[in-house]
């Protein structure tokens, strides 16, 4: 009884306590025979097989059909094949531009090393590098633009005369070659015109003989 009980006449009830009983639990007695290893559980019914994992599990080879995707049909004028399948205009503007520009742009670069070692002879090393890399960057920009320019105009009037006449041979070469040229100096004079046609009339005309030979 507590001190406050004492003072309220309150009577303390008292529970009885549950008797205790003794533990009579005893865990089992452990087997390493019966425990289960890393095999045992990998190699379970309830482990997945690795092989249903991939997207295409199940399918049955034999009865499965492939997509057969062919590229566009090549360009079939007479002599239009070259070193690289043509399928038309397209691919010759772009084979042809692209090799042309990245060719001059080398001769080009090759004329600015030799003009500006040539410039820059008995000068200091810092000088000279300064002449060499000004040359070269001068040089091989504009052979390469000039020339990739001329390209562009030469592919596409020679895929209109080929279609026209309906076949690729030297002559559209040589027609194409000179036209391309002349554009590209017509507003120099008459005299520059003839002679940038002739050149680059030249040139495709070597062009065309070369692809004949080889290809």
């Amino acid at each position: 009884m507590s001190i406050w009980d004492k003072f309220t006449g309150r009577k303390s009830t008292t529970t009885a306590s549950p008797s205790s009983q003794p533990d009579t639990f005893q865990p089992p007695a452990f087997d390493p025979s019966e425990a289960q290893d890393v095999s045992s559980f990998l190699g379970g019914a309830t482990f997945p097989d690795p092989s249903q994992l991939h997207p295409l599990a199940g399918l049955n080879q034999q009865t499965l059909d492939y997509l057969s995707l062919e590229d566009s049909a090549l360009s079939d004028l007479p002599g239009s094949q070259s070193a690289l399948p043509s399928r038309g205009w397209s691919d010759d503007l772009c084979y042809g531009t692209g090799v042309t520009y990245l060719t001059a742009l080398s001769v080009g670069g090759a004329w600015g090393l030799q003009e500006g070692l040539r410039r820059s002879q008995g000068q200091p090393p810092k000088l000279r590098l300064n002449s060499v890399l000004n040359s070269v960057t001068r040089r091989g920009p504009f052979l390469g633009n000039s020339a990739a320019v001329i390209a562009m105009v030469y592919n596409g009037i020679n895929s209109v005369i080929g279609s026209v006449r309906g076949k690729h041979d030297a002559a559209n070469s040589i027609l194409a070659g000179a036209i391309s040229g002349m554009i590209f100096k017509s507003t120099r004079g008459f005299r520059p015109m003839m002679i940038s046609g002739g050149i680059v009339a030249t040139v495709a005309g070597a062009w065309a003989v070369t692809r004949k030979a080889l290809f």
